[in-house]
């Protein structure tokens, strides 16, 4: 009886997300698919061919290159380098200034993100894309870190000192362990972002910036101010296939 009763009031509270996703989310992307093998004009059945186009396209082989390069970059450094910055002040018994400081970034607007740039890095490159993306999202990630650093019991550390293990080896086999949970969140994360990037490129070189920093987003820009539906919603599900199996198989890994 009891079961019953929350199984109802289950449903009553999560029955208005699902059908908003399913509304909002889910039955746009299943067009987005059906688009993918039509024309755009005579929404005529072509097969494959909108997929071949894209795969044969020189533009979108570059994003591809450079959205790949750019996250294989910037995400290892992002949480390394917030981890390090995590683990010193966790030392600190009052963050709350500096915890203000280091999420400030989160508040700007994205074009005031980019005048900093600018007062920065008089070059658009590479790095300079690498860094802003590392000083934009670093507080979040900091923010996480120290949530999993502060929830790893005392007790497992003090043992592992009384052991005789050093700070280098509690790190390695005590307190890494258990941001196991905080690692993987921290990285879906820091890899959905990593594709927001285009708003600081694009405000900073516009729609067809240097080669280097071409990503998936640009073509994607211009594929829908060209009307060229057809291969931006097979490109659409390629990404977001390869999006899935990614996160699949990173739970896998991380289960394991």
């Amino acid at each position: 009886m009891v079961i019953t009763m929350y199984k109802k009031w289950f449903f009553v509270f999560i029955g208005p997300s699902v059908v908003g996703v399913a509304v909002f989310v889910l039955l746009p992307f299943a067009d987005v698919v059906k688009r993918s093998f039509m024309t755009v004009m005579s929404q005529e059945f072509t097969g494959l061919d909108n997929y071949r186009r894209v795969f044969d396209n020189q533009a979108f082989a570059l994003a591809v290159r450079n959205t790949v390069r750019f996250t294989a970059t910037a995400i290892p450094l992002l949480v390394l380098v917030g981890l390090i910055i995590a683990l010193v002040l966790s030392k600190i018994n009052d963050t709350r200034v500096i915890k203000s400081l280091y999420l400030f970034p989160m508040a700007m607007p994205t074009a005031t993100v980019v005048i900093v740039w600018r007062m920065f890095f008089y070059r658009q490159d590479f790095d300079s894309l690498v860094a802003g993306y590392i000083w934009k999202n670093l507080g979040y990630t900091l923010v996480l870190w120290l949530a999993g650093i502060a929830a790893i019991p005392n007790e497992l550390v003090e043992a592992a000192r009384v052991d005789g293990a050093g700070w280098f080896r509690c790190l390695i086999y005590v307190k890494l362990p258990c941001l196991k949970g905080s690692f993987y969140t921290i990285v879906v994360l820091s890899f959905l972002n990593s594709f927001k990037i285009y708003r600081e490129a694009y405000l900073v070189a516009g729609s067809y910036p240097k080669e280097e920093i071409y990503l998936l987003q640009h073509i994607f820009n211009n594929w829908y101010v060209n009307l060229e539906l057809d291969k931006l919603s097979a490109a659409t599900v390629l990404v977001g296939a390869f999006l899935f199996v990614f996160i699949l198989v990173l739970n896998r890994l991380w289960n394991v």
